[in-house]
C-alpha cells in the first residue's frame, strides 16, 4: 500500500479546506425535503429519503469542484514531477488520489447527513437502520464513483480548463441534469417511437437508458432499498407517480409494465453493475493514458 501516505495526504488537503465545509453546509439545507405522500409511502424511513435526495444533487457539483485539478494542476505546475520522485508508480498515484479525495469528500458529507438525520428523528421518529446503512453504503459508492470520473479525466487532459469545461457540460449538465431528455431522445432517434414521459411505451430499453447515468443508477438502486419503486427518479417523484390519479413525468416501471413482463435487465440491482462500470472504465482508460503519456 504505497499509495496510502499519498492518499492520507489528499484527504487531509480537503478536509482542512474552507471549500469542502461550505458545500457541506448546503447539503442539509438541499436535502431537508419532508412532504406527506413521502411520509405516507415512506413513513419515519423518510428520513433515509433525505439521504438520497441531498447525495444525487450535491455530491456530483462537490466532486466536480474538488477534484478537477487533481492530477492536471499538479501537472501543470511541477508537482506531479515531485509526486513521482518518491517510490510511487504512476498507478499509485491516481489510486492514492482517488482514495484520498474521496475520503476528503466523505468525510463532511456525512457530518452533514449526519445532522440531517438527527433532525429526522426528532421529527419523525426512528428509522430502520439496517435500511438507513444501506443507502449509505450506496451513497459512498456513488461518491467513489463520481470522483473516480473526476480524477480520471484530469489524469487524461492537459489543461484543468478542459477538465473544467467537460466535466461541467459532459458530467453535471447532459448526465445528471438532462439525462432524462437526453435518454428519451436517443430513444426515439433509435427506434421511431415519439416518448411521453406520462404514457412511456413498455420498452425496456427506455428504461434502461433513463438508468444508465450515475446519478440514474444511485437512485435506482436507492429507491430499491427505500422500496418506493423500480425507478431511476428520486424517490419523492416515484411516490407520487404510484399515487392514484397523479401524473409525473417521470419513468416508473411499476405503473408502465404488467406484471411478469418486467425485462431482467431493469431489475434495481443492475444500478450496482452500471456504478462499478463509470467507475472501473474511466479509471482504467486514464491509468493507461496516464502510464505511458508525457508529464511535460
Amino acid at each position: 500500500m504505497r499509495w496510502f501516505p499519498l492518499a492520507r495526504e489528499e484527504a487531509r488537503a480537503l478536509v482542512t479546506a474552507k471549500g469542502v465545509w461550505l458545500l457541506a453546509l448546503a447539503l442539509p439545507l438541499w436535502t431537508y425535503r419532508p412532504t406527506y405522500d413521502t411520509w405516507d409511502a415512506l413513513g419515519s424511513n423518510m428520513t433515509i429519503g433525505f439521504v438520497q435526495y441531498g447525495a444525487a444533487v450535491l455530491l456530483p457539483l462537490a466532486a466536480i469542484a474538488l477534484c478537477y485539478r487533481t492530477v492536471v494542476g499538479e501537472r501543470a505546475d511541477g508537482r506531479l514531477k515531485i509526486v513521482l520522485g518518491l517510490p510511487l508508480t504512476r498507478g499509485d498515484v491516481l489510486l492514492g488520489k482517488l482514495v484520498g479525495r474521496t475520503i476528503g469528500i466523505a468525510i463532511p458529507s456525512l457530518v452533514a447527513l449526519g445532522l440531517v438525520t438527527v433532525v429526522g428523528v426528532v421529527r419523525f421518529g426512528f428509522f430502520d437502520p439496517l435500511r438507513y446503512l444501506a443507502v449509505l453504503s450506496v451513497t459512498l459508492l456513488y461518491l467513489a464513483t463520481l470522483v473516480s470520473i473526476v480524477v480520471s479525466v484530469s489524469a487524461i487532459a492537459e489543461r484543468a480548463a478542459t477538465v473544467a469545461a467537460t466535466l461541467f457540460v459532459g458530467l453535471l449538465v447532459v448526465f445528471e441534469l438532462l439525462w432524462r431528455e437526453v435518454a428519451t431522445m436517443l430513444y426515439s432517434r433509435l427506434t421511431g417511437v415519439p416518448v411521453t414521459l406520462y404514457d412511456p411505451p413498455a420498452d425496456g430499453r427506455l428504461f434502461l437508458l433513463d438508468r444508465l447515468s450515475p446519478s440514474g443508477a444511485y437512485n435506482t438502486v436507492t429507491n430499491w432499498l427505500l422500496e418506493t419503486g423500480n425507478s431511476a427518479a428520486f424517490h419523492n417523484s416515484v411516490v407520487s407517480e404510484l399515487q392514484p390519479g397523479t401524473g409525473v413525468n417521470v419513468l416508473v416501471v411499476d405503473t408502465t409494465f404488467d406484471s411478469g413482463t418486467v425485462p431482467w435487465y431493469l431489475h434495481e440491482s443492475g444500478g450496482l453493475v452500471i456504478l462499478f462500470a463509470w467507475g472501473l472504465v474511466p479509471l482504467a482508460i486514464a491509468y493507461y493514458r496516464f502510464d505511458r503519456g508525457d508529464l511535460a
